[in-house]
């Protein structure tokens, strides 16, 4: 059960990320159907780097993906039916956690459907400006989350604390 319980938690949040991306990507795509200008080619690069940069490198790569990895191991040496039915909100830390990473995990969530909705009305552009950075930080994500999950499971000196609580 251990190990179905790290799959699933893992492969719950890949599959969560693998959606935003292939719903995403068209409307980034769809920039080509659009004249640009040079305020909309400025606006490219810096949320390109911007997103790159602080949600994939310093929110994912940094924070989230080795916390993830680090509880979805905690979930292979520690089955639980609960803890494995719900691993993907557990390896999100919305349960089990210290209460200050509860909170930050449930604020992030709640502030990122709330982008998600203002986003959504943005018309092109513009939402496409945006929706390409974000693309290239869920990569990101999507990437470092498989790094740390295969350096979990096949590195014996893996010491990214779970925060179990």
């Amino acid at each position: 059960m251990g190990i179905f319980a790290a799959l699933w938690g893992i492969t719950g949040i890949m599959g969560l990320l693998g959606s935003a991306i292939y719903r995403l990507t068209p409307y980034a795509l769809d920039l080509y159907n659009h004249e640009l200008f040079w305020h909309h080619w400025t606006a490219i690069l810096i949320n390109v780097f911007f997103m790159g940069y602080a949600e994939g490198y310093r929110g994912f790569q940094k924070r989230f993906c080795p916390r993830v990895a680090a509880r979805a191991l905690y979930l292979r040496n520690n089955p639980n039916l609960i803890h494995s039915l719900l691993a993907p909100f557990f390896c999100m830390s919305f349960f089990c956690a210290p209460l200050r990473q509860k909170i930050l995990s449930i604020s992030l969530t709640t502030g990122i459907i709330c982008l998600i909705v203002l986003i959504r009305m943005q018309p092109q552009p513009w939402r496409g400006i945006i929706d390409i950075g974000v693309v290239i930080g869920l990569i990101w994500g999507l990437v470092a989350l498989m790094a740390f999950s295969y350096k979990a499971f096949t590195d014996e000196t893996f010491s990214y604390p779970a925060g179990i609580k």
